[in-house]
């Protein structure tokens, strides 16, 4: 069974923090829920719970960035592009500092917490912070190199995290490349760009458009900022349809960013959005949310067929 994506950061912090004294974790009393607990526990000299005082969190961090370190912040993806926004802006964005913000339970993943946990906007928020890169973990072999490819970046940047455990898309052999996108499958009517959780329902509908003879490209957009716009651009040439999936808010996130790229290469292509139609989502176990707001393998083959035409 695939571990949790949280399991697999919070070992990670520790596999790189074991060589690398410059790693601070901060967390905001919710560190068995980030995983950020697992760090605390090897590296207790380097590890401070605040408690819930989220935006002094990211000001503290600020402190150890401006003397060298590289401060990982930690808590629910929500608090982190609201309490924690202001030095996000300042310390990170305006100041450049290398402060490491690790949105935890993004998307729809705390269930049961509801409206005011979900975090359907973050990738809106933080991508428009200049200096920002944003990342979305796949799954756990992903998240392992987002962990080393943070530490090896110099700068502010703004990581998604799931909560659960996910179904595994890559294997130990693949490799990732900063601020560019990976080609999963290859297909010529349809491109499918997705991030995330989405990632494998896309794949998904891909398999089952070949079936109707659909013939899908299906594209692992982890990199929402910097974003291959190359990669955009040679989709569009060789499909009659581009489609954007996200765990995430249709306004401004992964789609809103492709968008940008076909408008300004003049891209005609048409795109469909599948997402969170501009709406809170409500409580209730992942997998009703996800099925409820379209967050689904069927709902990316609906919006294919319906702009194909079909």
């Amino acid at each position: 069974m695939a571990k949790t994506i949280r399991d697999v950061y919070g070992e990670s912090l520790v596999k790189y923090g074991a060589t690398d004294d410059r790693i601070i974790v901060l967390d905001a009393d919710v560190s068995n829920s980030t995983k950020s607990i697992i760090f605390g526990k090897e590296f207790p000299d380097r590890f401070f719970n605040v408690g819930i005082a989220e935006a002094n969190m990211a000001a503290m961090a600020a402190g150890f960035a401006a003397c060298g370190k590289i401060p990982f912040i930690n808590t629910f993806a929500t608090f982190l592009n609201t309490l924690g926004l202001l030095s996000a802006r300042i310390y990170g964005s305006y100041s450049n500092w290398n402060m490491k913000f690790m949105g935890a339970y993004g998307g729809v993943s705390d269930s049961f917490d509801g409206p005011t946990h979900h975090s359907i906007e973050d990738i809106t928020i933080f991508r428009s912070l200049p200096n920002f890169q944003v990342l979305v973990a796949t799954d756990a072999r992903h998240t392992a190199w987002l962990v080393k490819n943070a530490i090896d970046h110099d700068g502010p940047m703004y990581i998604r995290l799931s909560r659960n455990a996910v179904p595994d898309v890559y294997d130990d052999n693949a490799t990732f490349t900063p601020g560019k996108g990976n080609i999963l499958r290859e297909g010529d009517d349809v491109t499918i760009i997705a991030c995330g959780l989405m990632v494998k329902e896309a794949l998904d509908a891909a398999e089952t458009l070949a079936g109707q003879g659909i013939s899908a490209r299906v594209v692992d957009m982890f990199s929402i900022k910097p974003i291959d716009t190359q990669l955009i651009v040679d989709s569009a040439k060789k499909s009659k349809l581009i489609v954007t999936a996200e765990e995430h808010s249709i306004i401004g996130g992964l789609g809103g960013a492709v968008a940008e790229v076909l408008s300004a290469n003049g891209c005609g292509v048409k795109q469909a959005f599948v997402g969170l139609n501009d709406v809170h989502a409500e409580t209730g176990p992942t997998d009703t949310l996800m099925k409820k707001y379209g967050l689904s393998a069927e709902n990316i083959m609906t919006q294919t067929l319906k702009g194909l035409g079909r």
